[in-house]
């Protein structure tokens, strides 16, 4: 994603990590055919800059389709947008990883 690269070019680590992460999270949306707004691009950016959470990316989204009316802006941006916000939250945590034995452990105890 064309948006976020410069942050990884500059080579600071928190701010190389936060960019992979909202690469990741638009990128499985775009998957689906679907494109976030300009305003979760901007809130993502103020994330990976550091000015505000990621909690606050969902608080300030959730506003933003509160207070838009409905219009000619289908409901699969506010779909892109939200689940994306979600993807970069759970993708961040420091406790996720997806690795075999992760994998392994979580189906045994299923059973």
């Amino acid at each position: 994603m064309k948006d976020f690269e410069e942050y990884i070019r500059q080579g600071e680590p928190e701010k190389a990590e936060k960019s992979y992460v909202w690469q990741t999270a638009i990128g499985l949306q775009d998957v689906d055919g679907l494109k976030p707004s300009p305003y979760l691009l901007q809130a993502a950016k103020q994330n990976i800059e550091g000015s505000i959470t990621i909690g606050e990316v969902k608080q300030r989204i959730d506003s933003y389709y509160k207070a838009k009316p409905a219009g000619d802006e289908s409901g699969r941006t506010e779909e892109a947008d939200k689940v994306a916000a979600r993807i970069a939250e759970i993708l961040s945590e420091k406790t996720f990883t997806f690795s075999p034995t992760e994998y392994a452990t979580d189906s045994q105890e299923a059973f």
